[in-house]
């Protein structure tokens, strides 16, 4: 061991080396709260490394939720969740959680524009970063771009890999835009190589039977859907446009808060 030459170092530096930025900058005024509460030596040092694991993590969420590329208005305070069926509402408690994350499950969220199928998602990320979960969020036509320049610059498996390091990847609206077929070839590649290693979380204004229109081949189409199926949690939502309902209450439609007929009975979310 290497014994110290000279004066010893202050407290200040010596957390400074140890890159303990909360204990350096709290432990002065905890020390005299410990003396006048009588505090033990071991809940002072206990008080002071929670505080350094808190702010740790908060710093590490707050870093999370900017790499996620999630569209932060859509937060889960933002979210309407009363417009949803109790049964979707207990299946959000779920998912919530985000051990479907650890089994590899994926999210499907189906629904017509403006259902808010976005926006659930977006939330429910949003809290997994805040839990500490890694998700990234892409609309479907610019992740396509982003794999079609990857494959041309011969840097696909390599953009794949670092799309791995995400426990979710937030797809938005497959198939709201048309792709060609060398698109689709790549966003397959993509959903297959993921397949039982990390979670998909989609949304999708098609049911599954246009999803040909999207991968424009029968047994591709039929691999995609089997892939994305199996361990998944498909959440519809056959709601009314927020967004309609929205302008009709600004403009005062007396009838804007009344739901279309079967709107309240939407498909309970299920698991396959």
């Amino acid at each position: 061991m290497r014994e110290r030459i000279g004066q010893q170092p202050p407290l200040d530096e010596l957390l400074r080396t140890l890159h303990l930025p909360s204990i350096r900058a709290g432990y002065q005024e905890l020390a005299q709260t410990a003396i006048a509460e009588g505090l033990s030596y071991e809940q002072f040092l206990w008080i002071l490394c929670d505080r350094e694991c808190l702010d740790r993590f908060n710093n590490r969420a707050k870093r999370l939720l900017q790499e996620s590329r999630l569209p932060l208005e859509k937060s889960w305070e933002t979210f309407e969740q009363n417009r949803l069926p109790l049964n979707l509402r207990q299946q959000l408690s779920y998912l919530l959680d985000g051990s479907f994350l650890d089994r590899k499950e994926n999210v499907l969220a189906f629904g017509n524009p403006g259902s808010g199928k976005t926006h659930l998602l977006c939330a429910l990320s949003q809290k997994l970063i805040c839990a500490g979960r890694r998700i990234l969020y892409r609309p479907c036509s610019l992740l396509v771009q982003d794999l079609l320049a990857a494959k041309r610059d011969l840097t696909l498996s390599k953009l794949i890999k670092h799309l791995s390091l995400y426990e979710g990847l937030l797809i938005d609206d497959i198939g709201y835009v048309q792709q060609t077929r060398e698109e689709m070839e790549v966003l397959f590649t993509l959903l297959a190589e993921r397949y039982e290693r990390t979670s998909v979380l989609i949304t999708s204004n098609l049911p599954f039977s246009g999803w040909e229109s999207i991968f424009k081949d029968p047994m591709t189409t039929a691999a995609a859907v089997d892939r994305l199926v199996h361990h998944s949690v498909i959440l519809e939502l056959n709601l009314p446009s927020y967004r309609i309902t929205a302008a009709k209450k600004r403009a005062g439609d007396p009838d804007s808060c009344e739901q279309p007929a079967g709107a309240g009975q939407a498909p309970a979310a299920r698991e396959v």
